[in-house]
């Protein structure tokens, strides 16, 4: 039979493990939600006719080329339906495009 000493000792332990791991989820929680608000770089406004209609979308990214793409694939996730459309529309060119840095 176990002393008391010892199953204290791991109850304690099973707590300690719990509060270190409730610590380490909630930093890394912390950390995404930061990296998730934390975009600088640029602002890109998008308008793209396809398919008889058009649609205008603005995105921010890292880079001009990540922001251009992102808002493009924004615009056709509206305009297009079907693997072969979406393709069609993104490498339509746009009627306007417009990029500026984020300070």
């Amino acid at each position: 039979m176990a002393s008391p000493l010892a199953s204290l000792r791991r109850v304690l332990g099973r707590l300690r493990f719990t509060w270190v791991l409730g610590l380490v989820l909630v930093l890394f929680m912390a950390l995404v939600v930061y990296r998730s608000f934390y975009v600088a770089g640029f602002r890109c406004a998008v308008c793209i006719a396809f398919g008889g209609r058009s649609e205008c979308r603005t995105v921010e990214g890292q880079t001009e080329r990540e922001a251009l793409m992102g808002a493009t694939t924004n615009a056709c996730a509206l305009l297009s339906s079907g693997v072969t459309d979406t393709i069609a529309c993104e490498r339509t060119a746009p009627t306007s495009a417009n990029c500026t840095t984020i300070e």
